[in-house]
């Protein structure tokens, strides 16, 4: 387990779009090995909602309105899923 001052001091280079968009890549690459698209649009639609909502003065709006996006193609991905 790594000490919180180690977190921290790598955390204080980035900021909260960047970190969101290093898990959601990260998130979305490990489900891609189940195949299964609706559960990749559920991730798609958690994480547009997560970068709608996450409050502008802290997150540039690149972010905003790549939630925007997520948000329109999670609901494509989940009705033409196959399961």
């Amino acid at each position: 387990m790594l000490p919180l001052q180690v977190i921290d001091s790598f955390l204080l280079n980035y900021n909260i779009g960047q970190i969101l968009l290093l898990v959601f890549a990260l998130g979305t690459l490990g489900l891609l090995g189940l195949g299964s698209k609706k559960v990749l649009g559920l991730h798609f639609g958690a994480f547009g909602l997560i970068f709608l909502l996450t409050p502008q003065a802290i997150n540039p709006k690149l972010y905003l309105f790549l939630g925007l996006g997520l948000v329109v193609i999670a609901p494509m991905l989940f009705a033409t899923a196959d399961e």
